[in-house]
This record gives structure tokens, sequence and C-alpha cells, in this order.
């Protein structure tokens, strides 16, 4: 028996648990061990009882599509101390699995501005970090000031800056073994009622120009180069294209939404469709955003 067996039996780690509540496309098959830890003390005996097993560290699940085989692995879901979020001066301090619309709305009300942006992306810290998740003009690599991370690997804890994670558009070099479980961001003084103001109408354009988040993973394909992905997909007339329970959103062409009876592989072949038409008609090739996680045919 190994020693994530025996945290099953003792009920710290669920087996064969159910992935697919824990992402926003709401589909995908079960995790041979899931580990929802909610303090470091939690943390640390998971990987210490890891051994060789394959590990997804998974967030909010808005950016993640697993495989309806599932994930042959352990799966860590951060919880609990890692959901805080904490304002000290002109420093915003955030659990890895902080939800990004809260640290924003968090840090308004303390008078804090430069965070307003995360209200419209409904990820994680950790999340938004190893992707240097951005929008409406500001992205991570500006506010971040410093990241923790632990390696599932060794154990080790790293404080790294953002020059460390070679962040560019939608890319650090954070390893899919390293787990971030804090986060520091530097704010501004801000004027309350103006910063509740900016977040509502990020909120309103968010409305108007993007499907709901539920059923859907925010933006596929990242943007070519001084392009847009979903101008370029919306001009080939692909707006409601479907493969099976998932369609190209009528409402913004580089969101793919899903029906409640959706599985993972008919979002894997759209996106594949998608990127195919494309290629062939425009001679440009889309790179995803979104991360597929296990096997798909």
């Amino acid at each position: 028996m190994s020693h994530l067996d025996r945290l099953v039996e003792q009920g710290a780690v669920a087996g064969d648990a159910e992935l697919g509540l824990l992402t926003t496309y709401r589909f995908g098959g079960p995790a041979r061990y899931l580990a929802e830890p909610a303090n470091r003390e939690e943390l640390d005996a998971v990987i210490a009882a890891r051994a060789d097993e394959s590990v997804l560290v998974l967030g909010r699940g808005s950016n993640l599509v697993i495989s309806d085989a599932g994930f042959d692995g352990l799966v860590i879901h951060l919880t609990g101390d890692f959901e805080r979020v904490t304002v000290a001066g002109n420093t915003v301090e955030a659990g890895g699995a902080a939800w990004l619309p809260t640290l924003a709305r968090q840090s308004v009300e303390a008078g804090r501005s430069g965070l307003e942006f995360y209200v419209g992306i409904p990820g994680s810290v950790g999340g938004a970090i190893r992707q240097n998740a951005g929008g409406h003009g500001s992205e991570t690599r500006e506010w971040l000031e410093t990241v923790e991370i632990v390696s599932v690997d060794d154990g080790e804890s790293l404080t790294l800056e953002p020059d460390d994670l070679d962040m560019s558009y939608r890319h650090t070099n954070l390893r899919p073994d390293q787990i971030v479980t804090e986060a520091r961001f530097r704010t501004r003084p801000g004027d309350i009622s103006q910063g509740r103001e900016l977040i509502a109408s990020i909120v309103r354009w968010r409305k108007e120009h993007q499907p709901p988040a539920m059923y859907n993973a925010g933006s596929v394909f990242r943007n070519p180069s001084g392009d847009s992905a979903g101008r370029i997909i919306d001009s080939l007339g692909l707006k409601g294209f479907s493969v099976g329970g998932v369609r190209v959103s009528e409402k913004h062409a580089n969101f793919f939404v899903a029906t409640s009876d959706a599985t993972a592989s008919d979002l894997h072949r759209l996106v594949a469709r998608i990127a195919e038409i494309v290629a062939d008609e425009t001679g440009i090739h889309l790179q995803p955003e979104i991360q597929f996680v296990g096997e798909f045919g």
C-alpha cells in the first residue's frame, strides 16, 4: 500500500475523485487521488506521501480541461488558508488559491488601486501568476512583487520575483510540479468610489462581450502577435460552429461554450478543428491558451 493510499484510508486524501465540478466546464473524468490541503502542514504531508505519481496542480479550473478518462495521478487543489487575502500597507498578500475577483474587490475596499482588472478573470492567484494573466490593459507582471512556490518533487520552498519567472505574454517558466502558495502585489493609493466604479465597468464589459464563466474556460487560443484570435475566428464565419455539445460562442469567437451534457472530447475536437480551419484559410497557426490534461484521442 502506498503512502497516498494510507492517506485515503485516513480520509486526508480522496481516491477516484471526480474533478468536473472543480472546473468551469464541469466535465472530465476522475483523479486517482485528490488532495485538498488547507494549510502548509497538510500540503507538506501530501508532498511527503507522493512517491512517483504524476501531479496536477488545480486552481479554479477556469483554464483547464480534464479528459473524459480523467487523470491517473495526484491532483492538488489548495483550499483554506491558501484562499486568504490580506491588505498590509501598500502590499496585498494573497494565497495561491485566492479567487481573483475577491482579490480585486478587497483591494479596492481597502483603498488600494491597480488590481481592479482581476475582477474580470475567474481564476486563482496561482493560475494568474503561472500564465501571467491579464486584461483591460494590465497584466500580472506589472503588479507582482514576490511569489512563494513549493516544489512537489522535493518540498523545497522558494521566494521569487517577476524577473525570476521569465514572465511574458501568457507565459512563465514555472514547472508543473511547482505550486504557488502565496503572492505579494504592489498597489497604489486609490479612491474607493472610483475603484468600485472601475470594477463595475469591467463587470459590465464582460457581460456585454463575453459569455458567462459556467461551461467555458475563457479564451481558448492565445492572440497571435498584432492580432486577435477572436477576430480571426469571427472573420471566417465560425461563430456557432460546433462539435458535439460544444460550440464557438456567438458573443465572442475565442470563447467555446458547452452544454451540460458535453464532453471533454467534444471540446478537444472543436479546438483542433477551428485551429485547422484557421491555418488552412489564413496560414495562421493558433496556439491553445487552455490546458488539456489527460489522454485525448
